[in-house]
């Protein structure tokens, strides 16, 4: 990608649909405080099955822990719509997949994947400038794999990615000043990690 062409996707206008992004926003730190707060957990340490309402761990308490004065009712609403959690017989509520991925209409999917293809186009306009020290892109990539192999390659590649993701997220959020308040420092800077897996027919360059 040239240079010009990273400038002129950075310079495309923000979806319009940001209420879509704010769901997702809320959604994703609901999510992650579920994963990594002791509180929430249950004696193995794995995200435990959440009353609703009560006293104590509850999920109302971990939405206003994670989410703020946002209804803990619409933020289990968002939860199901995605499949990230369900509903027992009992009105427990359960999480299903550790990670928050849209599966709403193309305006929420281009709205909410839309923040990450900008974070990417950053890091490439980042690296091509030449800032010191440069932004961390790496890949692995192989273009004679068999059909076979892609099965596995994509549960290895989601397994180790999510695991990764939640280390950092552990270790970034103990130094996130929204969700500790006692970390210490200066200034304010917006910081992450993101990754993506890719797959498809193979160019033709190397054929002779």
């Amino acid at each position: 990608m040239s240079r010009k062409e990273v400038l002129r996707v950075k310079r495309l206008p923000p979806p319009d649909d940001l209420g879509a992004v704010e769901r997702y926003n809320r959604a994703a730190r609901v999510l992650g405080g579920w994963i990594r707060d002791r509180r929430f957990a249950d004696p193995y340490g794995d995200p435990a099955v959440l009353r609703l309402e009560g006293k104590g761990a509850t999920f109302a308490e971990l939405v206003k822990t994670y989410s703020g004065d946002e209804p803990a009712r619409a933020v289990l609403d968002e939860l199901l719509r995605v499949g990230a959690a369900e509903r027992l017989a009992d009105g427990r509520v359960r999480l299903v997949e550790r990670a928050y991925i849209p599966k709403g209409g193309e305006v929420d999917k281009i709205g909410i994947l839309g923040v990450d293809v900008a974070d990417l186009v950053s890091t490439i306009d980042n690296n091509i400038v030449r800032r010191d020290p440069p932004f961390f892109q790496r890949k692995v990539c192989y273009d004679n794999l068999p059909v076979e192999a892609i099965p596995e390659l994509r549960m290895q590649a989601n397994g180790r990615a999510q695991r990764l993701l939640e280390a950092l997220d552990l270790w970034m959020s103990g130094h996130d000043r929204d969700t500790n308040p006692q970390a210490s420092g200066t200034g304010r800077v917006r910081a992450g990690v993101g990754i993506y897996y890719f797959e498809g027919e193979p160019s033709e360059e190397k054929e002779s």
